[in-house]
């Protein structure tokens, strides 16, 4: 199944949380990534390495040996990496909504390609991957309850309309 990446900038942002955890080395960067991502996001040598060498360039991390593994490129944070991370936290922070805009706009397309009948996308044979239908739809949003209800708790349908929502929540303001 093809991946998505991350929004811009949260990666080098998650290279930075993970590196304050402990050193690591670029690999061991990517898998943790997907990890964290539950396997959707696969960022590639190519965009975490030149993020480590910029990084190190910056001043962010350096590069350490680890006796055990001396054939590895091991990178630390360095304090200036930390004021750094502290940028970074505000920034990602800000960028919620950009997030939200992103998980909502995937899921929307989704549900034009199922419905709308502009669009004519040739499902794959039953059995043979995904499918732009009413069952793959219940089986998103299963996945995104099932996610809410293990990191927050019960998943409770919330009665606001959109527009009750974003101004019980002061978002009508933007």
């Amino acid at each position: 199944m093809p991946k998505s990446g991350p929004p811009k900038g949260l990666v080098s942002y998650l290279v930075l949380e993970l590196l304050e955890e402990k050193p690591r080395y670029g690999y061991e960067l990517l898998k943790e990534i997907k990890t964290i991502s539950g396997g959707h996001w696969e960022p590639s040598y190519g965009s975490v390495y030149p993020i480590l060498y910029k990084f190190e360039e910056e001043g962010y991390a350096e590069r350490i040996e680890v006796e055990d593994e001396p054939d590895r490129k091991y990178f630390e944070i360095t304090d200036a990496g930390r004021e750094k991370l502290a940028d970074k936290r505000a920034e990602v922070g800000e960028t919620a909504d950009d997030v939200t805009d992103v998980i909502l706009g995937f899921y929307h397309v989704f549900a034009a390609l199922a419905t709308d009948e502009r669009f004519r996308v040739e499902d794959p044979d039953p059995g043979e991957g995904w499918r732009f239908d009413e069952q793959f739809s219940a089986w998103i949003a299963e996945q995104v309850i099932r996610h809410h209800e293990y990191y927050f708790g019960d998943f409770e349908r919330v009665p606001d309309t959109p527009e009750e929502f974003a101004e019980r929540m002061g978002l009508d303001d933007e």
